[in-house]
Protein backbone atom coordinates (compact mmCIF):
# COMPACT_ATOMS: atom_id res chain seq x y z
CA UNK A 1 0.00 0.00 0.00
CA UNK A 2 2.35 2.36 0.86
CA UNK A 3 5.04 1.61 -1.31
CA UNK A 4 2.71 2.52 -4.13
CA UNK A 5 2.93 5.44 -6.17
CA UNK A 6 -0.17 6.41 -6.15
CA UNK A 7 -0.61 5.93 -2.45
CA UNK A 8 2.02 9.12 -2.43
CA UNK A 9 0.03 11.48 -4.54
CA UNK A 10 -2.69 11.01 -2.97
CA UNK A 11 -1.32 11.54 0.39
CA UNK A 12 0.17 14.31 -0.87
CA UNK A 13 -2.93 16.15 -2.19
CA UNK A 14 -4.69 15.14 0.98
CA UNK A 15 -2.44 17.13 2.65
CA UNK A 16 -2.33 20.47 0.35
CA UNK A 17 -5.76 20.36 0.85
CA UNK A 18 -5.72 20.84 4.47
CA UNK A 19 -2.70 22.91 4.44
CA UNK A 20 -5.31 25.43 2.05
CA UNK A 21 -6.73 25.79 5.33
CA UNK A 22 -4.37 27.79 6.82
CA UNK A 23 -3.82 30.28 4.19
CA UNK A 24 -4.82 33.47 3.73
CA UNK A 25 -7.24 32.63 0.62
CA UNK A 26 -9.50 30.46 2.70
CA UNK A 27 -9.65 33.40 5.45
CA UNK A 28 -10.54 35.68 2.77
CA UNK A 29 -13.38 33.19 1.68
CA UNK A 30 -14.21 32.65 5.43
CA UNK A 31 -14.37 36.31 5.87
CA UNK A 32 -16.65 37.08 2.64
CA UNK A 33 -19.84 38.66 3.45
CA UNK A 34 -21.63 36.40 1.40
CA UNK A 35 -21.43 33.06 3.96
CA UNK A 36 -22.11 30.33 1.06
CA UNK A 37 -18.66 31.56 -0.04
CA UNK A 38 -16.67 30.32 2.55
CA UNK A 39 -18.67 27.16 3.51
CA UNK A 40 -18.78 26.36 0.13
CA UNK A 41 -14.79 26.75 -0.42
CA UNK A 42 -14.44 24.63 3.28
CA UNK A 43 -16.79 21.68 2.11
CA UNK A 44 -15.25 21.85 -1.58
CA UNK A 45 -11.81 21.79 0.32
CA UNK A 46 -13.18 18.47 2.90
CA UNK A 47 -14.31 16.38 0.58
CA UNK A 48 -11.53 16.46 -1.59
CA UNK A 49 -9.04 15.88 1.50
CA UNK A 50 -11.41 12.85 2.69
CA UNK A 51 -11.49 11.25 -0.60
CA UNK A 52 -8.07 11.77 -1.42
CA UNK A 53 -7.63 9.58 2.23
CA UNK A 54 -10.38 6.96 1.27
CA UNK A 55 -9.22 6.17 -1.76
CA UNK A 56 -5.44 5.14 -0.54
CA UNK A 57 -7.20 2.41 1.76
CA UNK A 58 -9.13 1.60 -1.56
CA UNK A 59 -5.91 -0.22 -3.14
CA UNK A 60 -7.17 -3.97 -3.08
CA UNK A 61 -10.46 -2.53 -5.00
CA UNK A 62 -8.44 -0.31 -8.14
CA UNK A 63 -11.56 0.26 -9.75
CA UNK A 64 -13.17 2.07 -7.14
CA UNK A 65 -10.21 3.97 -6.47
CA UNK A 66 -9.90 5.28 -9.90
CA UNK A 67 -13.56 6.14 -9.39
CA UNK A 68 -13.18 7.89 -6.17
CA UNK A 69 -9.68 9.63 -7.93
CA UNK A 70 -12.40 11.02 -10.91
CA UNK A 71 -14.54 12.13 -8.65
CA UNK A 72 -12.48 13.80 -6.21
CA UNK A 73 -10.06 15.74 -9.10
CA UNK A 74 -13.63 16.91 -10.38
CA UNK A 75 -14.04 18.60 -6.73
CA UNK A 76 -10.30 19.76 -6.73
CA UNK A 77 -11.25 21.50 -10.14
CA UNK A 78 -14.28 22.98 -8.12
CA UNK A 79 -12.09 24.36 -5.31
CA UNK A 80 -9.70 25.80 -7.75
CA UNK A 81 -12.61 27.30 -9.45
CA UNK A 82 -13.82 29.11 -6.40
CA UNK A 83 -9.94 30.19 -5.08
CA UNK A 84 -9.49 31.41 -8.28
CA UNK A 85 -12.45 33.42 -8.56
CA UNK A 86 -11.73 34.73 -4.78
CA UNK A 87 -8.33 35.82 -5.97
CA UNK A 88 -9.56 37.42 -8.95
CA UNK A 89 -12.18 39.85 -6.99
CA UNK A 90 -9.54 40.42 -4.57
CA UNK A 91 -7.73 42.15 -7.84
CA UNK A 92 -6.04 39.54 -9.32
CA UNK A 93 -1.78 38.72 -9.11
CA UNK A 94 -0.05 40.83 -7.98
CA UNK A 95 2.94 41.22 -5.71
CA UNK A 96 0.70 42.56 -2.92
CA UNK A 97 -1.51 39.35 -3.23
CA UNK A 98 1.33 36.68 -3.71
CA UNK A 99 0.28 34.67 -0.67
CA UNK A 100 -3.14 34.48 -1.85
CA UNK A 101 -1.75 33.24 -5.02
CA UNK A 102 0.32 30.89 -3.87
CA UNK A 103 -2.75 29.33 -1.64
CA UNK A 104 -4.34 28.98 -5.17
CA UNK A 105 -1.32 27.32 -6.49
CA UNK A 106 -1.33 24.77 -3.87
CA UNK A 107 -4.50 23.38 -5.01
CA UNK A 108 -2.95 23.50 -8.50
CA UNK A 109 -0.61 21.43 -6.91
CA UNK A 110 -2.91 19.12 -5.43
CA UNK A 111 -5.33 18.56 -8.41
CA UNK A 112 -1.69 17.34 -10.42
CA UNK A 113 -1.03 14.95 -7.58
CA UNK A 114 -4.36 13.48 -8.15
CA UNK A 115 -4.32 13.29 -11.82
CA UNK A 116 -0.60 11.43 -11.08
CA UNK A 117 -2.37 9.22 -8.96
CA UNK A 118 -4.89 8.21 -11.24
CA UNK A 119 -2.43 7.58 -13.65
CA UNK A 120 -0.60 5.05 -11.73
CA UNK A 121 -3.35 3.44 -10.77
CA UNK A 122 -5.09 2.92 -14.26
CA UNK A 123 -1.81 1.60 -15.24
CA UNK A 124 -1.61 -0.65 -12.49
CA UNK A 125 -4.75 -2.21 -13.64
CA UNK A 126 -4.03 -2.41 -16.92
CA UNK A 127 -0.91 -4.83 -15.71
CA UNK A 128 -3.35 -6.89 -13.47
CA UNK A 129 -5.62 -7.12 -16.94
CA UNK A 130 -2.59 -8.15 -18.85
CA UNK A 131 -1.10 -10.76 -16.79
CA UNK A 132 -4.92 -11.70 -16.40
CA UNK A 133 -4.89 -12.39 -20.07
CA UNK A 134 -1.38 -14.00 -20.01
CA UNK A 135 -2.89 -17.29 -17.50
Amino acid sequence: MIQRLQTLFLLGAGVLNLSVYFTPIYSHAVNDPAAWIGNGFAILLALSMILAFLSIFLYKDRIRQLKYIKIGITIEIAALAVAAAILFTLGGIGSFLMAEALSVFLLLLALICYWQAGRFVKKDEELVQSMDRIR
